[in-house]
């Protein structure tokens, strides 16, 4: 028989039970507080309300799931205080308020060897991994062959925006560069924004507008567009007018990279891409 005198499962009881969880599962001893005479596992709730420098009442009600919804700002101080990582952290804020939390914005720049091995995996397609500042971190030998000697390069000079303003041969590469100009920067500022690196990249959009007037301009314009997937065109040195289907993936628990592939349109191409990664010659298409 189903017991009706349970309590429903609400999210604020969703968030009590999460809390308690948590709060079961860290070392009195590692924050300073004595583990004797503790009839449950864990921190007391008046130790984390300390650590999170909150109202113990409070903080008992918010793990019986009573005295309503918690702001931002609590559930930022009991997630410090609970030592919870960023994916906990999300799901606590989407419990507490329905929502992920706001972005922060962490540079990073490294690759796990993981990653780059889907990379390599992926040839003879084409795929780069990006930041969220539009620098490009990681790639394959396709890559490399088809788009830019990514390896060849500085790492401050391999941005995606630097390339489209400042470099004549990725410009000339363009079927239409004006085109493809105005969405690069259009996008750049969605992901930047998206990213919460929208102050990070201040300095760099800075520079940018300094030696690039056409930069200065399409920024100015403030006009925002999504980069998911579509089709790009190029004027390859070897193998002349070509064109690819691209999709842009998340990757999970990093929310400052995106990885592109591009997907040759046919097989012929690809089979012309796998030589050229080959060290083959290549007969230039017309």
């Amino acid at each position: 028989m189903t017991n009706t005198t349970s309590e429903p499962l609400t999210q604020a009881n969703l968030l009590g039970t999460y809390l308690k969880d948590r709060r079961s599962k860290l070392d009195p001893a590692a924050f300073g507080f004595s583990a004797e005479r503790r009839r449950t596992p864990g921190l007391r709730r008046e130790e984390v309300a300390q650590r999170a420098n909150i109202s113990a009442t409070w903080y008992t009600w918010l793990e019986q799931g009573r005295g309503g919804a918690p702001s931002a700002d609590v559930l930022d101080r009991i997630a410090r205080a609970l030592m919870l990582t960023d994916v906990e952290r999300e799901h606590l804020f989407l419990l507490g308020l329905g929502r992920a939390p706001e972005v922060r914005y962490q540079r990073s720049e490294d690759v796990t060897p993981r990653l780059q091995r889907v990379l390599d995996a992926l040839e003879p397609h084409p795929a780069i991994i990006r930041t969220a500042t539009w620098c490009v971190v990681a790639w394959n030998r396709a890559a490399t062959v088809m788009l830019t000697d990514y390896g060849s390069l500085p790492p401050r000079e391999r941005n995606v925006l630097r390339f489209m303003f400042l470099d004549p041969r990725v410009r000339a590469a363009q079927h239409d560069w004006e085109s493809v100009a105005r969405f690069v920067v259009a996008a750049f500022r969605v992901d930047a924004a998206r990213a919460g690196a929208a102050e990070a990249v201040q300095p760099f959009v800075d520079e940018m507008c300094r030696l690039s007037p056409e930069f200065a301009a399409l920024w100015r314009d403030n006009d925002v567009r999504t980069h998911g997937e579509g089709v790009k065109h190029l004027r390859h040195p070897v193998l002349g007018p070509i064109s690819f289907e691209y999709s842009v993936f998340a990757v999970d628990g990093r929310p400052d990279l995106s990885m592109i592939v591009y997907n040759p349109t046919g097989p012929e191409v690809t089979d012309k891409i796998r030589k050229l990664i080959d060290g083959k010659s290549v007969r230039a298409s017309a």
